[in-house]
Formats: C-alpha cells, structure tokens, sequence
C-alpha cells in the first residue's frame, strides 16, 4: 500500500512539476492576416511583447475575413487586421471594443517582367486594371476574402469590371493566402495585387517585377481590437489590452518599425495618429 501511494504522489508531483510553465505563463490568441505572418513581423515582435509582458501570444493567421469570423465566435481575444470598413463594421455590431491604428503599407501590383498589359511605371491602379482585362492577361487573385481580395475586388469594381462573371478565364481565384498566390502567379506568369511587406519578403519571385504603385487607392492601414468580453466571457480582456496597449505604445511602434527585409522597411508605424476609432 505504501508504495501505491507513493508512486501515485509520485505520479502526481512529476505532472504537476510538468504542467507548471504551462499554467504559470498567460497567453492570448491573436486572429491575423497571412501578411503580418508570413512577413515576419510577429517573428519580431512577439518575443519584444513577451519579455516586456510575460504574455504568450498564439497568432491564428488567415484572411482578413475569416480573421473577423473567428474573432465574432469569440475564438480570439483580439483582432488584427488590415480591411478598416471591415473593422469599423465590428466595433459597430458590438463584437469589438474600439479600434486603433497600428501601422500601415500599401499594395502594389507585381506581374512578369515581359508585361503583356503594359502597365510598369503606372500609378493609377484602377487604369492599370482596366490595361489588364484588356489585355485579358492572366491574374491571379487570392479568393479567399482577406483584406487583399477585398481591396482587389473593390478596384475591379471602381474599373467597372465584373470579374466574378469571368472567373476561370484569364481571372484565377487561388483561395489561398498571399505567399501562394504569389507563387501561382509566378509560375503563371499573371499579374496580382499584393501587400509590399509580402512581396518584399517572398523569395521565389523568378520573373515576376513591381510594376505600378504609389496610388492613394493602394493604402493598407492595420487595425487592432479588443474581442468584446460582454460577448464573450472567456476572452482574456486585461492580457489582450496589454498587448494592444503595448504595440501602440513608443516601444511596440519602435519594434514595428525597425522590422526590415534587406534593409526594407515593411511596415510603417502610426498609432500617433489615430482616427476612425
């Protein structure tokens, strides 16, 4: 009998002493895009955030879309993303508790470097896309809902074209993240719109060029926001507004802003200037 007990106390010290790190660090779940992922962004940071908070951070890295889908099931303690209708529209429904300004890029255009549609040199978006379908090159678009697809979608829209109607003709939805995406229009030759954080990080770029940015239309700017606690009871409210909190703060913008790709800025930091919250 008293070895029973003993090696059930025994048992019972090993898992507690090998459950204890996990139950003695707090973490939060973060719903984010595929482009604040696949940059590398959070590479940087979260370990900053960590140090400074002893706060985990678990990053769920979708599209935009789906990110806010997660967020209103209360399956995110915050949410960071880059569509701000979309964002604003959460905080309005109640699903969220304000909105700040973060950071910013922009899109470009990226496409072969033959550019059957000739649009290099352009800064007007919407008349580079109206040169594509022209053209009826190939393009590649994400599909999947993501603030890039919904940007893209919305200069098609502006330029008058009704893609959906054309899909799997010379407009390919991929369904797929950025990274993807890319690599389809590579291989394919084809025109897309991407973030330049992910362009300037995507390695396999073999023929495909920047050929038309520096539109205003282009602007990215990045949101974060608070999962409503009243909604969700289980969401972690006092470690999310942590780590909002501290990426608006001057040493999360530093952070933010001293990420770079070959000496590349990716992302611009301007919670300074908050507006639309």
């Amino acid at each position: 009998m008293k070895i029973i007990v003993k090696g059930f106390f025994a048992i019972g010290l090993f898992l507690s002493f090998h459950n204890a790190p996990f139950a003695a660090e707090p973490f939060i779940t973060v719903a984010s895009t595929t482009s604040t992922q696949n940059s590398g962004l959070f590479k940087h940071i979260l370990p900053l955030f960590k140090a400074y908070s002893g706060i985990n951070v678990r990053v769920v890295a979708v599209g935009t879309g789906q990110a806010i889908r997660l967020a209103k099931k209360g399956d995110s303690d915050v949410l960071f993303v880059h569509h701000k209708p979309s964002e604003l529209k959460f905080v309005r429904d109640g699903f969220g508790v304000g909105r700040k300004d973060v950071m910013y890029n922009d899109f470009v255009i990226v496409g072969p470097s033959a550019d059957p549609a000739g649009i290099k040199g352009m800064t007007d978006a919407v008349a580079a896309f109206r040169k594509i379908q022209n053209s009826k090159s190939v393009f590649t678009s994400r599909g999947d809902d993501s603030g890039t697809n919904k940007k893209e979608l919305g200069l098609w829209e502006f330029a008058g074209i009704d893609v959906k109607a054309i899909s799997g003709s010379w407009y390919r939805e991929m369904g797929s993240g950025m990274g993807t995406t890319l690599n389809a229009a590579s291989g394919m030759q084809a025109y897309a719109l991407t973030d330049r954080g992910t362009w300037i990080s995507f390695k396999n770029k073999k023929d495909l060029v920047l050929l038309t940015e520096g539109d205003a239309e282009l602007f990215n700017p990045y949101g974060v926001i608070l999962v409503n606690k009243a909604l969700h009871s289980h969401t972690k409210s006092n470690e999310g507004q942590a780590f909002i909190d501290w990426l608006i703060s001057s040493a999360g913008q530093k952070a933010i802003g001293a990420h770079r790709v070959g000496g590349k800025p990716l992302f611009f930091p301007n919670a300074t200037k908050q507006s639309g919250s």
